[in-house]
């Protein structure tokens, strides 16, 4: 069972640090699924992700396509889009279980910190994630830099 790292965003847009860690994981040869829960947020962040630079270009898909399985980054609002991933990315207050956890890598949990509606839904997913004795971790950039503020089992 992966490690369920929370991200809580005060400086950085979700699209950015979205970015930053599909290199992350791209890195470390990690297929990706990013799961939001509203299709027009997935569809900005595909238009994100395909105007970077050229040299930091991330492979990626939206899904419903006929290349969904030969995606290394398949950006949906399917939960079951993630089977045979590495990663889950929940962005947007996406759903999440601790049992999703089961056979992935690692899970990253991204929130915007700026919306209380956003932190009380991680802060209840925590919960459920320390609570079911998954491993976790709580990074936060208020300092500017990205910090690791607390961990759980």
């Amino acid at each position: 069972m992966g490690d369920v790292y929370f991200y809580h965003l005060t400086r950085s847009p979700m699209a950015a640090t979205v970015n930053e860690l599909l290199g992350k994981c791209l890195a470390n040869d990690w297929r990706v699924v990013v799961q939001g829960q509203n299709f027009p947020v997935m569809q900005a962040l595909d238009v994100h992700l395909w105007k970077g630079p050229a040299d930091t270009f991330l492979p990626h898909g939206l899904s419903n396509g006929k290349t969904d399985d030969d995606q290394p980054v398949l950006l949906t609002i399917d939960s079951a889009s993630y089977d045979t991933r590495q990663v889950l990315m929940v962005v947007d207050d996406a759903p999440f279980e601790a049992s999703d956890a089961q056979h992935l890598e690692r899970v990253c949990i991204l929130f915007d910190g700026n919306n209380p509606q956003s932190v009380d839904i991680a802060r209840a997913k925590w919960k459920s994630v320390s609570d079911a004795g998954v491993s976790a971790q709580y990074w936060s950039q208020e300092s500017g830099n990205w910090q690791k503020k607390a961990s759980a089992n």
